[in-house]
């Protein structure tokens, strides 16, 4: 017959029927509670498991004050569990069989970290709070992309929309940005200084940076960065790996690359590439597949790519390289060829809501060329250019661009074929073809200048 041992006042301690008190050496035998089951203060280290079976109900577990060992815990439960207190979540912690509810009734800490500490292999899924850039981040099994980037931007757009024109020329080279609100049509204002007169300058940015790199008057290596949602004059941020201006810019969330370029005495097919919210000089990320000047780079959250641009000779009237290259952005390494555009497109506007890239071919400056389409690529699935729409005024040689995601902009550029200076502002819609429609006027007329806002597709991403 089988004895029984009970724990209590005066009682004994037995068995019944292998069903074991505290402290049993025997890993086979279980302990069955009948009741609830209360401890403050408790400590748990070591593997814990709550394993539910036949005769136990598991209702609630709760966890006061209480301290767990984190780094070595599993656990398994089907009803619900409420911590009244701080909770840090570490990698090392697993629940084997998810909670129908958890409830936290006060903090809830996730991993940390900077840009740098992110796990090399992650498993997909993972979160942790970048505090580089302060934002919370997951791993989609092939990169790292910001949580609710595209949910802000598309549920509340009064949020973001504003794009800036850095420096430019009209007879002399400009220090002035302007600011372009996407979503209202109207005249541009001035939002401040960069650090230096340029032109043919590359501008890119992401939610939070606006960034000015390189440039000429003179060729410099300089970068500048100001923060999109206030206004203010430019603070430096580091050098280029060269002096060189008249390249493509794109950017993710994270990360801004600087395409091709001028770097004397010939075009360049390097890409630099910089850490958007750490000051820093540029790095190289590789090489495009031909070395070019004034192409057009626009991103989505994972890739970018890089089209048009002048050959090899320093003059105006070259006929534009259709060569398309596409990279990603979170891995380093040297472009591949892409679906070309339709034309030779030379010193064009670009812009793209993350799948759409949108290109206005324009007429080259001092060209007799006449150009007023506007092409349209998938990002995403790749193919051949098609046809989205037409220019409404042949001024669009070298002008500054911008969007969110359902306009583009573009600001400025030479009125060809002749020579003049405009202060045009147009715009065109993402998500629908047809003709482009102006927008309204520069507050400062110029040209080779370039744009950036914190509302376009590449943002996101890594």
């Amino acid at each position: 017959m089988a004895t029984i041992r009970r724990i209590g006042f005066g009682t004994i301690f037995e068995l019944e029927n292998d069903v074991v008190g505290i402290g049993t050496d025997n890993p086979t035998h279980k302990l069955q509670v009948l009741g609830n089951i209360r401890s403050e203060a408790a400590t748990d280290i070591g593997i814990s498991t709550f394993s539910t079976y036949q005769g136990f109900t598991d209702k609630e577990a709760r966890f006061t004050t209480g301290q767990i060992d984190n780094q070595s815990q599993s656990g398994s439960t089907s009803g619900e569990i409420v911590i009244d207190g701080d909770v840090t979540v570490s990698s090392a912690t697993t629940f084997t069989s998810g909670p129908r509810n958890l409830t936290v009734t006060d903090t809830f800490t996730l991993p940390s970290g900077d840009t740098n500490s992110r796990e090399t292999d992650p498993t997909p899924g993972s979160l942790r709070f970048n505090q580089d850039f302060a934002t919370l981040e997951f791993y989609t099994g092939k990169n790292w992309a910001t949580v609710n980037t595209f949910t802000e931007i598309q549920n509340s757009p009064s949020n973001r929309g504003r794009m800036l024109v850095m420096g430019g020329n009209n007879s002399n080279q400009y220090t002035e940005i302007q600011s372009i609100q996407i979503n209202t049509q109207g005249t541009s204002t001035i939002f401040g200084q960069l650090t230096q007169k340029r032109s043919h300058n590359t501008a890119l940015a992401n939610e939070i940076r606006g960034m000015c790199l390189g440039g000429l008057g003179p060729e410099t290596d300089i970068m500048d960065y100001v923060t999109m949602a206030s206004e203010g004059d430019a603070v430096d941020f580091g050098n280029l790996t060269s002096s060189k201006f008249g390249a493509g810019g794109a950017a993710s969330s994270t990360r801004g690359l600087f395409c091709g370029g001028y770097d004397s005495p010939a075009n360049t097919n390097d890409i630099d590439y910089i850490e958007i919210m750490t000051l820093g000089n540029s790095l190289d990320f590789g090489d495009l597949t031909r070395g070019r000047r004034y192409p057009t780079s626009v991103a989505s959250p994972t890739r970018v790519v890089t089209t048009g641009g002048t050959g090899d000779s320093y003059t105006h009237n070259q006929a534009g390289a259709r060569m398309t290259d596409i990279f990603t952005i979170s891995s380093k390494g040297n472009a591949i060829d892409f679906e070309p555009t339709s034309d030779n497109p030379e010193q064009m506007a670009g812009f793209t809501d993350g799948i759409r890239g949108i290109f206005l071919l324009a007429t080259p400056y001092q060209s007799s060329t006449t150009v007023t389409r506007i092409d349209q690529l998938n990002l995403v699935s790749g193919g051949n250019a098609i046809n989205h729409g037409e220019l409404q005024r042949l001024t669009s040689a070298q002008p500054a661009g911008g969007c969110n995601h359902v306009r583009g902009v573009t600001a400025g550029g030479f009125n060809t074929p002749g020579t003049d200076l405009t202060d045009f502002i147009d715009m065109t819609q993402i998500h629908t073809q047809g003709v482009s429609v102006n927008f309204g006027e520069l507050a400062l007329i110029t040209a080779v200048a370039h744009g950036c806002s914190d509302s376009h597709g590449g943002l996101g991403g890594f």
